[in-house]
């Protein structure tokens, strides 16, 4: 196989080091005085070379230092020089451990690094280990435990952190990458490489930004496609646009788009510090999602039933032993234990007991993944229940939880779990949302493999129509279509709306509505309102012409009170939607920066903002996906038959959306849009 363009740099055979002078620590920087006490601790397995940017001698002397990586440790006026000389000597990749380097300084630094077709990590970086190689190129911590799991992070001291605590709780490492402010080799250069890595087996990403969307989403769709990827991403922000045209643009936050990309991209996004971790825990153990079944072996109902109100909460499912499995099971626990929903042992459980009932969850097809809770009891044993689950662990296709709870009592127990890699909690909710990563991960693998084209295999859309209409209304130096545009725009898209006529006068307002049938809506047709209603510009259920003539002059007078200055080019007509029990959903489009268009569906009306239903997905959509995508919404379980009312027609549904996904994919102009409400 062909290596990878950073292979070099973190899997080097050959390192120079720039610290400084070697004898005086007090000239070194805090990043020099840590790397050499690291790599004095855990010498590397490859050759280190001390080099100095004063070094003497010709470059035929120099050549004789030729190696993979240089390490870069020093004041920031010397990292330039030491950059020069690493490619003069022809090294392949750089690191540099510095802090507080300017964006600007940063750019002469990537100038150098790219002249000499150099790598670069870093500046403001803490480096990398490689605990396989013993390579702590780094000022982070002390090398972590070899592993199969990788860590990158955009923060040093998140870094030290997860280094500290993984020590603590026996979680080993392929790679730890801090990457830093202004480095040169980013997060998708990162990913990229660890997607091909052989030695890691999961990857666990700490980011506060990104800098190109494109990449950074192509490189974590390869990682996820062939290991599980979990991510924290700081700066969530929970307000929408304020100076947003619709009410999608104003609804939906940044941060719910970054969950639709990660979950499109099928990585798992985590919300804490502490889920982190717990998932860490799960993919060091290396279990491979299989779905959303939890069974609960417990024997104790409280923390069992906290269990399965979890369960719940998540949106995953209680595993049921099947009828087959229950009778298997039956004569090997006590008398005492119910079986038919948790597997409650009750309290006269032994390491036996327990053993029997791991056996036949593992084995059930209802059963997706196991947790296993122990409650302390009198004259129990921990130890020996522990054991029970470390000798069934390697027999399992199944992922396995544990959750041991109380403490000094425990602690032995904990750590056997540990050593055996089974993931191991101390609260049962904790336990239930290590599985649920595990489940989300299975879940978002599946949209994963959703390749849809742009167009649906319906009737083709006049997409050269649509685009005509667009270039008229930006040649009059507008931004937002009139209602009569707007519907154009959608039946050039085979998305069935209302019939309606524009009337400039009360006379044709009166004329029209006779000639539809009453009763009829009246909207304010102007390219300057947005949201009608907010100034009275929507009348609904208007009976006859007395009733037209007369809101027709209230509603402009309302609206010229309230909006002076707004362009008013009449009054529409449409006959009112005689959707007898149907549900006003909708439907809208916004445009993120950096991501690009993203599909919002939920509950719709005029109570929009208040309601905050809103499930998102990145186009183009398929069947599949649209269908997801409803079914992630709140309002998807008034979708079904519901009080009486008859289920929607879905396949409708879904092929609207997939109409909205083509106007999306072929009218690159497009930026924000509402259906509100769309009444199926």
């Amino acid at each position: 196989m062909d290596q990878h363009y950073l292979t070099p740099l973190f899997e080097p055979k050959s390192v120079v080091l720039f610290t400084g002078p070697q004898g005086a620590p007090e000239q070194q920087t805090p990043q020099a005085r840590a790397l050499l006490a690291h790599m004095a601790a855990q010498p590397f397995k490859g050759q280190v070379l001390p080099l100095d940017i004063h070094t003497t001698g010709t470059l035929g002397d120099l050549a004789q230092a030729r190696a993979d990586l240089a390490i870069i440790a020093l004041a920031e006026d010397e990292i330039l020089p030491a950059l020069e000389l690493a490619g003069r000597i022809k090294v392949r990749a750089a690191v540099v451990l510095s802090s507080g380097v300017s964006q600007a300084r940063a750019q002469e630094m990537h100038r150098v690094a790219k002249r000499h077709g150099m790598w670069l990590l870093g500046p403001n970086s803490q480096g990398f280990q490689r605990p396989m190689l013993q390579l702590n190129a780094s000022s982070a911590g002390e090398l972590a435990a070899p592993g199969q799991l990788a860590l990158v992070s955009q923060s040093g001291a998140l870094t030290a952190s997860i280094l500290d605590w993984a020590r603590q709780n026996r979680v080993g490492f392929s790679n730890v990458i801090a990457l830093g402010a202004h480095t040169q080799v980013g997060l998708a250069g990162v990913l990229d490489y660890l997607a091909n890595d052989r030695h890691t087996q999961g990857i666990v990403v700490y980011m506060e930004g990104i800098a190109n969307a494109r990449r950074f989403t192509s490189a974590l769709r390869a990682a996820a496609n062939s290991k599980p990827v979990v991510v924290l991403k700081a700066g969530r922000r929970q307000d929408g646009n304020t100076a947003a045209q619709t009410h999608s643009g104003a609804i939906v936050g940044s941060d719910e788009v970054f969950d639709a990309v990660l979950r499109r991209a099928g990585a798992v996004r985590v919300r804490s510090f502490v889920e982190l971790f717990s998932a860490a825990k799960c993919l060091a153990s290396r279990y491979r999602p299989v779905g959303k079944r939890l069974g609960i072996i417990t024997n104790g109902g409280g923390p069992g039933v906290l269990a399965a109100d979890y369960v719940n909460e998540l949106g995953l499912q209680l595993g049921v032993l099947g009828e087959d499995s229950q009778r298997a099971l039956a004569p090997r626990v006590a008398k005492t234990a119910a079986l038919a929903d948790l597997i409650d042992l009750s309290e006269d459980a032994t390491a036996e007991h327990y053993r029997a009932a791991l056996e036949v969850a593992a084995k059930d097809r209802q059963v997706d993944g196991v947790l296993v809770i122990y409650s302390p009891k009198f004259d129990g044993d921990a130890d020996a229940v522990a054991h029970e689950l470390v000798q069934v662990r390697p027999h399992m296709s199944k992922p396995l939880v544990a959750c041991w709870m109380g403490d000094s009592s425990v602690g032995t127990a904990r750590h056997a779990l540990a050593d055996a890699t089974i993931p191991s909690f101390r609260t049962p909710e904790a336990a239930v949302g290590a599985f649920g990563n595990i489940a989300s991960f299975y879940q978002n693998q599946q949209l994963l493999q959703q390749t849809p084209p742009p167009l649906s295999p319906g009737a083709p859309p006049d997409v050269e129509g649509a685009r005509l209409l667009i270039e008229s209304v930006l040649t009059e130096r507008r931004k937002v279509l009139t209602e009569m545009e707007s519907k154009a725009l959608l039946s050039a898209f085979h998305i069935p709306v209302t019939q309606t006529l524009l009337a400039r006068s009360a006379n044709e307002a009166m004329m029209i509505a006779a000639q539809i049938g009453f009763p009829v809506a009246l909207k304010i047709d102007s390219p300057d309102i947005s949201h009608k209603s907010d100034v009275g510009g929507v009348a609904l259920n208007v009976m006859n012409a007395t009733a037209v003539r007369d809101i027709w002059q209230d509603m402009m007078e309302a609206v010229r009170a309230k909006q002076p200055d707004a362009q008013i080019n009449g009054v529409t007509v449409q006959a009112m939607a005689r959707k007898a029990q149907g549900r006003e959903l909708y439907i809208g489009v916004v445009t993120d920066d950096p991501f690009g268009p993203v599909i919002a569906f939920g509950a719709g009306g005029t109570m929009i903002e208040l309601m905050n239903d809103h499930a998102m997905e990145l186009p183009p959509l398929n069947q599949f996906l649209a269908r997801r995508l409803i079914e992630r919404s709140r309002v998807a379980e008034t979708l079904g038959a519901w009080r009486g009312a008859p289920p929607v027609d879905m396949a409708a549904l879904e092929q609207v959306l997939l109409r909205v996904s083509e106007m999306v994919c072929e009218l690159p102009q497009l930026r924000e849009m509402d259906i509100n409400p769309i009444i199926v």
